[in-house]
């Protein structure tokens, strides 16, 4: 019997798309098939889309053109595969198959069928499928990390949004099932965990009728893992049983990632958010009060329609009375599909810029001050890059999540994937500077 195919991976796209391409590389791998980084070597070229933006879907589509032009055999899977089923085998010849988003555990049957000759379209109509402990999986994040998603799609159908149609509605894993996930992750020496879902607050609703998170917290304090994180956390669902969690789970991260996106009632309704108006400065006033070391991440959408410079001002006003730790801003994208695409009053991509260059600028000073907050003080950082040339390492401390963050510019010499101590001698305005404190831990 000859030898399997070789297959190559482009990842495009968010988090949850990571861990869909770590799950078909770890089939893959469990299957036979030799899997490559070099895409010229490589029989088969699987590309997980991202189709959540406009933006994202050009750099999906401008990826296929090159790989198409360079006469490779393509497998589309992800987000664009779902959205654009009835046109992409069709546009596109080189595309030997269509993966969707509650689809791509059955990557080797694909590669299979392709194999054979057919051109596979492996799409179910409504994403049921989410993969768990027993799936393999072969992690492509540097080695003290690791995503671990809790639950898939969401039940909220936001005015802008797109994911519910592209991953379907939500449904969360059992407790037992995340936490054996976490165990293995900390036999391969995983030192944080980051918990994903579209919306991690409302964890477990689906499967026990009422939001699970503070179990699955206090459950993941068992876990030999120093460092647990939360993405996506949907400030109405930090109820005090939540709060009490990370208070009293050592290994939970007062970290919270809040994707706020306005500030101003009259633009929450329009965006048909799950809370509405009650984002305001109660809100969150208490979750600073109930957590006063905690780290606050938050993303706003600008230019929505409708939005005027009173709406814009407010949302200025909010973020410099709050001052978030890190902030991401956004312009409104026009998604076909969504209920915000036939708004009225849609505004120029020109207003949308300088609203998010204003924001941007406004919250500046802010992270500056956040960070230098830091200098004089010991903080724990894992070791996720080294230059041994320079004598220096980079990675990030609690205060910092991978790839949305900043990073930690260390000198000295540190393991790879361990937990350092490091004296913070310098900030700017989204990095750290420092020198390992002595003796390393």
């Amino acid at each position: 019997m000859g030898l399997k195919p070789t297959v190559a991976f482009t990842h495009l796209g968010c988090e949850k798309n990571r861990v869909d391409t770590e799950h078909m590389l770890g089939l893959l791998v469990k299957a036979g098939y030799q899997v490559d980084s070099n895409e010229e070597v490589a029989d088969y070229v699987v590309v997980n889309t991202c189709s959540f933006i406009e933006a994202a879907r050009e750099e999906s589509v401008r990826t296929l053109v090159e790989l198409a032009e360079a006469d490779k055999k393509i497998v589309i899977t992800g987000c664009l595969a779902q959205h654009f089923q009835g046109e992409l085998l069709a546009e596109l010849p080189e595309a030997v198959a269509l993966v969707g988003t509650g689809d791509y555990h059955r990557i080797v049957e694909v590669i299979e069928r392709a194999e054979a000759g057919e051109r596979v379209k492996a799409i179910s109509a409504q994403p049921t499928y989410i993969a768990d402990e027993t799936v393999p999986r072969y992690r492509t994040t540097t080695e003290g990390v690791a995503y671990v998603r809790v639950a898939e799609g969401c039940n909220y159908r936001c005015a802008f949004c797109i994911i519910p149609h592209l991953r379907g509605d939500q449904r969360s894993r059992p407790i037992e099932s995340i936490v054996a996930e976490a165990h293995q992750l900390a036999a391969e020496g995983v030192k944080e965990i980051v918990l994903i879902s579209q919306i991690t607050t409302n964890y477990g609703a689906d499967i026990y009728g009422r939001p699970q998170l503070a179990e699955l917290l206090r459950a993941l304090g068992e876990v030999n893992v120093p460092w647990i994180r939360m993405h996506y956390a949907y400030p109405t669902g930090l109820t005090p049983e939540v709060i009490r969690a990370i208070q009293e789970t050592p290994n939970v991260l007062p970290y919270l990632d809040l994707p706020l996106q306005h500030s101003h009632p009259e633009m929450l309704r329009a965006m048909n958010r799950p809370w509405q108006g009650r984002v305001n400065d109660d809100i969150i006033c208490r979750i600073k009060e109930a957590l006063p070391d905690a780290v606050l991440r938050t993303t706003f959408i600008v230019g929505f329609p409708g939005e005027t410079e009173a709406h814009f001002e407010h949302l200025v006003d909010f973020v410099q009375r709050h001052e978030f730790d890190h902030v991401g801003v956004f312009t409104f994208s026009s998604e076909e599909g969504t209920p915000a695409h036939d708004l009225p009053d849609q505004l120029p991509q020109s207003v949308k810029d300088e609203r998010r260059e204003t924001l941007m600028l406004t919250q500046q000073p802010i992270s500056l001050r956040r960070n230098q907050a830091e200098i004089g003080q010991v903080v724990k950082v894992l070791i996720e890059q080294e230059n041994p040339a320079t004598g220096e390492c980079i990675g990030r401390s609690p205060r910092f999540a991978p790839d949305v963050d900043g990073l930690v510019y260390v000198t000295g010499q540190a393991p790879l994937g361990q937990l350092v101590p490091v004296q913070v001698e310098a900030a700017d305005t989204y990095d750290l500077f420092g020198r390992i404190a002595t003796p390393a831990v």
